[in-house]
């Protein structure tokens, strides 16, 4: 009786499963397979490793240790001693009002900051999945109502700002926004219209869409800067600000809709016939089933192209409107700053940076959560 208790146990313990060496998983698992798996790769590793080390610590050495955080009355003789060991960010302290703002009067400073909060709150709500409902349409009326209440003044007892005087941070949002929320919606109209069975339609959105795309952003910026006011009648203007906002929507509507159109021939002919066997018309069945699970195969394209027009609002500079870039340019114009740019050009991309890896990420978040509710 004993020897079978013995084989039993023996037969258990046997068949208890051992845990993988901790040299073959997790990260120690995945430096082995990827850094350090022959000589060759341990070299390059070890090489690398010690240029990105020796980049950091010059980094931190010029960037922080070094660094000059602010001068006496634009005294910047302290930073010219450093001769390039230091970083001089007092420039960014002296001029991020300017970068910011422009030329916004300054006692009207706390108008265009406010601005900037109200779309990064428009932002976070509208990235929340329970704020999409009909509702977030009037918040984003109002909000961007708001915007514009508080950039022009003239009411509630705050003095008339034109929009020759907005620039910086601002202008950017103003442009990135009002621009790629209302190419969207064209973008899908336009997609649609391409594969309309109206030849009249189908042709209008494709002649549109080529001739769109077959001339970079800075011409259109400049034909609406230069040569569209020549066809408006005798004392009619429209504000360049309005003419590149409107540039800067057709021509990101037109690339918006080639990125739509692929998500709507991805989809397989069963879903079509699926739609029109419910009895669905048009509308409900483009709606309801075929552009959501368009839109979602085209989510990281989609960002791709937002992330890409984002930073396109910079070319704005060769119309005289003063968007961050701009102002960061203009910022070391100044004789007491000039060689300096360094500094300024990497708070800029900073911002840049943050926004354009918010919305990576949140994409990849969508993405993945889109996926996990497909599966379920």
């Amino acid at each position: 009786m004993s020897d079978i208790t013995l084989n039993a146990s023996a037969k258990v313990a046997e068949a208890v499963p051992r845990s993988a060496p901790i040299s073959q998983v997790g990260f120690v698992g995945w430096m082995r397979a990827n850094l350090f798996s022959g000589w060759l790769s341990t070299a390059v590793t070890l090489a690398l490793g010690y240029l990105i080390i020796r980049w950091a610590i010059g980094f931190v050495d010029w960037a922080f240790i070094n660094a000059v955080w602010s001068v006496p009355n634009n005294q910047t003789q302290a930073c010219r001693d450093l001769r390039g060991t230091g970083a001089c960010w007092a420039v960014v302290t002296e001029k991020h009002r300017f970068i910011l703002f422009g030329t916004y009067p300054y006692e009207e400073h706390w108008r265009p900051a406010l601005c900037i909060a109200l779309f990064v709150g428009l932002y976070i709500v509208s990235a929340m999945r329970r704020f999409w409902r009909k509702e977030l349409a009037l918040i984003w009326v109002g909000v961007l109502t708001l915007i514009g209440v508080l950039m022009w003044g003239g009411v509630l007892g705050m003095p008339y700002v034109p929009q020759e005087r907005w620039g910086g941070l601002v202008i950017t949002l103003i442009l990135a926004t009002f621009g790629l929320a209302l190419a969207f919606p064209l973008a899908v109209l336009v997609a649609l219209g391409r594969r309309s069975k109206l030849p009249a339609i189908k042709a209008l959105c494709v002649i549109y869409v080529e001739l769109i795309r077959g001339v970079p952003l800075i011409s259109l910026l400049f034909m609406a800067s230069v040569m569209f006011p020549l066809f408006l009648p005798e004392g009619m203007n429209i504000d360049k600000l309005l003419r590149a906002q409107i540039a800067i929507i057709l021509f990101a509507g037109a690339y918006l809709a080639e990125v739509v159109r692929g998500g709507l021939q991805s989809l397989s002919r069963g879903q079509y016939e699926a739609a029109d066997a419910l009895g669905l018309s048009y509308w409900q069945k483009t709606g309801f089933i075929i552009l959501p699970q368009a839109l979602r195969l085209v989510i990281p394209p989609l960002v791709n192209t937002f992330i890409g027009f984002f930073k396109d609002t910079s070319l704005v500079l060769i119309i005289g409107i003063f968007d961050l870039l701009t102002a960061g340019k203009t910022a070391i114009i100044e004789p007491a700053w000039q060689g300096f740019g360094i500094e300024v050009y990497l708070t800029v991309g900073a911002i840049y940076f943050i926004f354009c890896f918010a919305m990576s990420k949140y994409s990849q978040s969508l993405e993945a959560e889109l996926n996990r509710h497909r599966r379920h």
